[in-house]
């Protein structure tokens, strides 16, 4: 049983009946947002239910969910959710926070928080009887998609910008997907995959266009307050680029709350580069958003033009949140600092760290804190930029006194 009840525009109000071909809103064009019987919810689950359950993936919150059960049980599909939080005690010291959790997204399975969606999808696409999905992506959504939709057997249609990492288009190759390299930034890999979406009758992976993928992102935030047992840390950082994560993040946390399963919200941290910052101008300069240049190494969040700002300017006014903005040196920084608690993370994926240390360091954050970060993508994802921010190896002839004197150089003397 879905206890989804319908979908609402989030800019006039507007509701709709919540089929799964539902996309924006037929009076206004804006954006839909799904809602929910929190009652029935209520009634169907508790925290106290939730723990015995023994599905790890995100299907176990399936009563948060817009599908049907039936559906989500019989299609092949990924390991996807139920991500590690780990609590980083040395890191939450140097920072002058009381306690600090890292969300490492990057272990779904195709290394990044995009699966959570991808997955959505697929069920999606399944309960509208289709079985071609299409997307246009900077990189993890498409290759969240391919690997999805590889597992359900489906066919997928992917474009993606000409600058696109090569790690990520390689997964979209040996996913088998149909891969169309833009030659275009974002915005214009957008505009070609709408039109051929429309065109081909495909499903509408794009998230912006398709409310219910959101809904996949959302768990992210159930399971880190199912993870801290649902008592909420004061702030959760997380990079922004369309909108959507942060969006589904504040969205997960919203319907909790309206569950009883929460007694209060935290504070959003939206991160973004310096380089590229619509959502956080409009909400820093309290006006409309415009578009931006693309000129950042974190790929996954050089949006422009972000398909979603309403949701994510919403998150971070409700929330009374934080707006941080942080250079490709500030991220590189962030790459090596995770990296030194063994967690590995691209640059779009450690931004929100990024956000969170500069933040500390600025004061807008209270010292003795409690705060989650979330590391939405794997560093196996972009290693050239790995490099950049951790260096090269050292080289040198396999001769042990030459080791030594190369260490004593360095001022690493070994031990």
């Amino acid at each position: 049983m879905s206890f989804a009840r319908s979908a609402v525009c989030v800019k006039c109000g507007a509701e709709f009946e919540a089929t799964p071909t539902v996309t924006t809103c037929k009076k206004c064009g804006g954006i839909l947002d799904i809602k929910y019987d929190y009652e029935g919810i209520k009634k169907a689950l508790t925290p106290a239910k939730l723990k015995d359950r023994r599905e790890q993936t995100m299907w176990r919150y399936m009563e948060f969910l817009p599908v049907d059960p039936d559906v989500v049980g019989r299609i092949n599909k990924l390991k996807v959710g139920c991500s590690p939080l780990y609590k980083v005690d040395r890191l939450a010291e140097k920072l002058g926070l009381g306690s600090l959790w890292v969300k490492d997204d990057g272990i779904n399975p195709t290394a990044s928080l995009k699966d959570r969606a991808s997955a959505m999808a697929v069920v999606k696409a399944t309960e509208a009887g289709m079985t071609t999905i299409a997307c246009s992506s900077t990189g993890n959504a498409a290759s969240s998609l391919a690997g999805n939709a590889a597992a359900a057997g489906y066919k997928t249609y992917i474009f993606v910008p000409e600058r696109a990492p090569k790690g990520k288009v390689s997964q979209l190759m040996i996913f088998g997907a149909n891969v169309i390299s833009v030659e275009g930034n974002y915005e214009e890999t957008f505009k070609l995959s709408a039109e051929a979406i429309d065109r081909f009758g495909w499903y509408n992976r794009n998230a912006a266009i398709n409310p219910y993928l959101m809904e996949g992102k959302k768990t992210v935030g159930l399971e880190i307050a199912e993870q801290l047992d649902f008592k909420m840390p004061d702030y959760i950082a997380i990079s922004v680029g369309d909108g959507c994560t942060i969006g589904g993040l504040w969205k997960g946390l919203k319907d909790l709350h309206a569950a009883g399963f929460i007694d209060r919200l935290p504070r959003i941290i939206s991160v973004q580069s310096t380089g590229c910052y619509p959502i956080n101008r409009a909400v820093m300069e309290n006006k409309p958003w415009e578009p931006m240049e693309e000129n950042t190494i974190a790929d996954s969040i050089a949006v422009g033009v972000p398909r979603n700002p309403d949701k994510a300017m919403n998150a971070i006014r409700e929330s009374n949140g934080i707006c941080v903005n942080v250079t490709d040196e500030e991220i590189l920084a962030a790459m090596k600092l995770l990296g030194g608690y063994g967690i590995f993370g691209e640059p779009a994926g450690v931004t929100g760290t990024a956000g969170l240390k500069k933040a500390c360091e600025e004061g807008l954050i209270p010292k003795g804190a409690s705060v989650v970060s979330v590391v939405t993508g794997n560093g196996l994802k972009d290693t050239a930029n790995a490099i950049k921010a951790a260096g090269e190896p050292m080289k040198l002839r396999p001769e042990l006194p030459l080791l030594i004197e190369a260490f004593k150089k360095a001022g690493k003397p070994l031990e």
